[in-house]
């Protein structure tokens, strides 16, 4: 059977490859070619951008509600969809079934909460030093907006980048990872069956190298919104400086998960476990490190290390009750293992896992990791692993415990499990994240704003302020 070759998205329609380079694209689990995908030359991109610089003038004219409904009219066919969808995203990603499912209707609820907006974007009236004057602020769109996609979570991203971007008044070329594009061409079928006015939504595929750099690079797009990795991050935001081209940017995290020795043990395990292996430990909100109280220590290490090593995972195509399934690439379960190796190496003691897998001689699979007596300055506590991997680290008092979780050059998710209030509110005001769960997984809500400091990225996303990243502001003074 011949694979299947996705075709580019612009101005409504469905775009031949131009002699591009193909780049192929494989089921994790299996090692297999699936599809592939044009590698799309900047002249290309060029004319993405250029379809959604036309129709943004009329876009950005309907009332936002009239926006709302052409978005309800998306979410609607991702619902009618769900099977489909979710399991082309198990195939590309590894993702688990559940897990797949829940991402897709997830999506379509994000789309709808983003419509519902429309009818609350604001500006301000701001008092004036002169008589008869008024000020006001209006908030407007940055015109063209370029969503830069990961592969971890591809699926929702799409409407990430997508609903407050259309229901603000903007228009977007969407970029998909090369790792996991398939689900994003599932998407702009639905998509064309849509009333959606042409070249509000453009579709482009191909490399960082090519493809991402000729959307930084085009003067056109007044937004690049980015999700990966902070070396990718980094390079997007020189690339957009030269036309000083507005970014937002959410890259890596090293979250550490904070036990004190007043923790429900149970609950917490099974808190950071959640929070570890959830997409086989590929998700930047993910716990990345533990820090426990000493205390507590053999109990809890005892107890995780048995939920870890208890983890299922096989290929999720083939079976449906999983927690985690492979790694997303070849590349990926070996940084992965070398990062594991090292830490043994250096002197962190193995206590389970710690080695890579497959399922009948296929696969990018690796074992469920614990590793205890890891230093606070080793590459295992200080870079993230982005696998499913737990380091962990001792602690005698909160200040210790604290001071050790800040020592990050990431800030997006932190944790705390403790019963006290005052040691909950504690770790609230001293911990330097963009989150904080108390006595819970990490999973952030959509109506919240999930954003982080230092290395982890600038700018947000979700909620009311994650809206306004893809606004900007206009001050009218009107004296009378």
């Amino acid at each position: 059977m011949a694979i299947q070759q996705h075709r580019n998205y612009i101005n409504g329609k469905f775009v031949d490859r131009a002699n591009a380079d193909m780049i192929p694209v494989l089921n994790p689990s299996t090692e297999k070619v699936i599809s592939e995908v044009p590698d799309s030359s900047a002249e290309v991109v060029n004319d993405a951008v250029a379809a959604a610089k036309a129709a943004q003038d009329e876009w950005r004219k309907l009332p936002a509600i009239q926006r709302a409904n052409y978005l309800r009219q998306i979410s609607a066919k991702i619902r009618e969809n769900v099977p489909a969808l979710a399991k082309a995203l198990t195939e590309e990603q590894g993702k688990v079934q559940t897990l797949s499912e829940v991402e897709i209707a997830f999506t379509a609820d994000y789309i709808d909460y983003m419509a519902e907006w429309a009818r609350r974007i604001e500006g301000e009236i701001i008092n004036s030093d002169r008589p008869g004057e008024n000020i006001f602020l209006f908030r407007q769109p940055v015109g063209v907006v370029a969503g830069i996609l990961p592969w971890n979570f591809p699926f929702f991203l799409i409407a990430r980048k997508l609903g407050p971007a259309l229901v603000t008044g903007n228009t977007l070329v969407l970029k998909p990872s090369t790792d996991t594009p398939n689900n994003a061409a599932m998407f702009v079928d639905l998509l064309d069956q849509t009333d959606v006015p042409k070249g509000v939504i453009n579709v482009v595929y191909g490399r960082g190298s090519t493809t991402g750099n000729a959307l930084c690079d085009n003067p056109d797009v007044g937004l690049v919104s980015f999700t990966g990795s902070v070396e990718i991050g980094s390079r997007i935001m020189g690339a957009c400086a030269k036309n000083i081209t507005k970014v937002n940017l959410e890259l890596g995290g090293k979250a550490p998960a904070i036990v004190m020795a007043d923790a429900d043990i149970d609950k917490t395990v099974a808190a950071v476990k959640a929070s570890r292996v959830i997409n086989t430990g590929q998700a930047c909100n993910c716990a990345e490190r533990v820090y426990i109280d000493r205390r507590v220590e053999d109990e809890f290490i005892t107890k995780f290390s048995k939920a870890m090593s208890e983890t299922k995972y096989n290929d999720p195509g083939k079976v449906r009750d999983l927690d985690m399934g492979p790694m997303i690439n070849k590349a990926a379960q070996k940084t992965v293992d070398d990062m594991v190796k090292r830490a043994v190496k250096d002197g962190a003691e193995l206590v389970t896992g710690g080695s890579m897998s497959d399922v009948d001689g296929k696969g990018y699979f690796f074992q469920p990791t614990v590793l205890r007596n890891c230093e606070q300055s080793s590459e295992i506590m200080q870079e993230e692993v982005f696998g499913p991997v737990m380091p962990i680290n001792t602690f005698d008092s909160l200040d210790e415990a604290i001071q050790r979780a800040n020592d990050s050059k990431y800030g997006l998710t932190s944790s705390i499990y403790t019963r006290d209030i005052g040691t909950a509110m504690r770790a609230c005001n001293d911990l330097k994240f963009g989150e904080t769960y108390i006595n819970r997984e990490h999973f952030e809500a959509m109506q919240g704003f999930h954003a982080g400091v230092r290395q982890s990225g600038i700018g947000g996303a979700d909620g009311k302020h994650g809206l306004y990243e893809n606004t900007e502001t206009h001050v009218v003074y009107l004296q009378s």
